[in-house]
């Protein structure tokens, strides 16, 4: 098996950004962590045949966490491709599936309260976003501890970011897939926008837990991957 980074560049507010979802390679079948935002899926695609692969081969995506940015083209990709196989924790399948308003949806309402200005116009904004998004069902809700995708993949719960965010452990490559778990800061993995965390303790407590692995290579959402070793 391999994992590969895909960098998906875009431009937002006048700035270039990129943004990193992994692509899992085992046994032919592609599984793809992470969706992007509304309206990634042909850049998503374009970057999984850039890496020579076939659309036809993804047989599942998994989300790490339900913020717009990672499941923004979730509902388009099973569209597409209705066969692929949604996975997510028990926790963020009631967000993603419409079951529950997510929480990230409530911090912004009450964010913007107190907001002002052209801060108010983008928490505005940022609020219109999180209510387009399209829901759609999870087909498998996964645990901490719980071992996918034949064997080779442990979850790992990383609570902090969103109550339910997990991060995903492969011991045979000795890699992480971290989500926003923690981000790949200037060669050094930190809280991601710590600022927004639901729960900055749990974040703190999960960037350790993600640590405490001890991989080689770490697969960041936000600045890409660190190589340790």
């Amino acid at each position: 098996m391999k994992i590969i980074e895909l960098a998906i560049e875009f431009e937002f507010n006048g700035q270039r950004n990129c943004i990193y979802p992994s692509l899992i390679v085992l046994n032919h079948e592609l599984t793809l962590v992470d969706t992007g935002y509304a309206q990634f899926l042909p850049l998503i695609e374009e970057a999984i045949v850039a890496h020579g692969y076939e659309l036809a081969n993804l047989k599942n995506i998994i989300i790490t966490h339900y913020d717009d940015d990672h499941i923004g083209s979730l509902y388009d990709f099973k569209q597409k491709y209705p066969w692929v196989h949604l996975i997510a924790s028990e926790e963020e399948a009631k967000y993603i599936s419409g079951a529950m308003k997510s929480e990230r949806l409530g911090q912004a309402e009450a964010m913007l309260e107190n907001m002002v200005g052209k801060e108010r116009e983008f928490g505005e904004w940022f609020i219109r976003q999180l209510k387009s998004l399209k829901h759609i069902p999870i087909d498998e809700q996964v645990r901490d501890g719980e071992v996918i995708l034949n064997g080779t993949c442990r979850v790992i719960a990383t609570a902090g970011h969103t109550s339910g965010h997990i991060s995903l452990y492969f011991p045979s490559v000795q890699s992480v897939i971290t989500g926003d778990a923690a981000v790949n800061e200037e060669h050094k993995l930190t809280i991601a926008n710590p600022q927004f965390c639901l729960d900055i303790k749990e974040a703190e407590r999960s960037l350790q837990k993600v640590l405490d692995l001890q991989a080689n290579t770490y697969y960041c959402y936000h600045g890409g991957k660190l190589v340790l070793s």
